[in-house]
């Protein structure tokens, strides 16, 4: 019991420190289930920045990873932006410099440089338009006059939005590994368990997996889809700490993960203990400078222009 009681002693001191503080505690749906609990607003990366600057919070706690709180500070930059744990990483916005970023621009004159969310802030400086995995195939289809399109850095994600729009972009050799651990093998098992199940698939998945899905769809998605669908059973082709939301909110279905080893370490970092301390010391901040700032930013208006 004494486990139990400390986790609710340490919930209990979250709440009255969000209150002290005027915090507000955003989640990405990937957060282990006592992170997503105790959050105000779970969702994905950018459904959580735009949480963040609707509030009249004065700081967000933000579990995730960096670049997501970057993107906050960079939509919110008069809010103080912390994060649990400040080694929470992306690999895949890892994968791309901003110096990348000019190399190809310098090399196709005249592309249009799209870029995922899921980079850092440097890189959406250098960047004419962001997208999100919710919105990059409208993002392209919208710039039907661009000759050339570089898309980075999620090869596998450029590859699905080249398939849905028939555009041929310049993509980046950039991935998320713990998406490319999902492999076809995995739902053609998970399909044998639960043959009426429905699959559906993030497109960070491999061209192979997607092919099998039902629907390729972003978290944020992916919650909607859980939602309206008839079907009683799904398996699920992403992060394995999505299984929780959507059992959470949808709890006369059944959801399987496609495979038990998309794990994401690095969104497992952040616990509720690490969320007590960021809110007693009021950090670890992440702020993005003014000269990336407002660059950074102009790709993300550009991409809600678009919409």
């Amino acid at each position: 019991m004494g486990t139990i009681n400390d986790l609710l002693n340490i919930e209990k001191k979250i709440k009255e420190l969000k209150i002290k503080r005027n915090a507000l505690i955003l989640a990405h749906n990937y957060q282990l289930p006592e992170v997503q609990d105790i959050a105000d607003f779970h969702g994905d990366s950018l459904e959580l920045s735009r949480k963040a600057a609707k509030t009249d919070a004065d700081i967000i706690v933000f579990c995730g990873v960096y670049f997501m709180a970057e993107t906050a500070s960079i939509i919110s930059p008069d809010k103080k932006i912390i994060m649990p744990d400040i080694n929470a990483g992306c690999p895949m916005a890892n994968m791309i410099k901003a110096s990348d970023v000019r190399k190809l621009k310098v090399k196709h004159p005249g592309a249009v440089a799209v870029g995922y969310v899921n980079t850092p802030a440097e890189v959406k400086a250098e960047l004419d338009v962001c997208c999100t995995s919710t919105n990059a195939v409208a993002v392209v289809n919208a710039l039907s006059e661009a000759k050339e399109i570089i898309f980075v850095p999620d090869k596998y994600l450029a590859d699905y939005v080249s398939r849905k729009t028939g555009r041929k972009l310049i993509s980046w050799n950039g991935f998320c590994p713990t998406h490319v651990k999902i492999l076809p093998e995995d739902i053609k098992r998970e399909k044998k368990f639960h043959p009426e199940a429905k699959v559906i698939a993030h497109p960070e998945c491999l061209r192979s997996v997607l092919d099998l899905s039902d629907e390729v769809l972003s978290t944020s998605r992916m919650c909607k889809f859980a939602k309206e669908t008839n079907a009683k059973e799904v398996i699920v082709a992403t992060e394995v700490g999505m299984i929780y939301r959507l059992k959470k909110d949808n709890p006369t279905k059944e959801f399987y993960p496609a495979s038990e080893a998309a794990v994401c370490p690095n969104m497992k970092r952040t616990t509720q203990e690490k969320i007590l301390w960021a809110l007693e010391e009021e950090k670890e901040e992440v702020r993005v400078s003014d000269e990336i700032r407002i660059r950074a930013k102009r790709a993300i208006d550009k991409m809600l222009e678009i919409l």
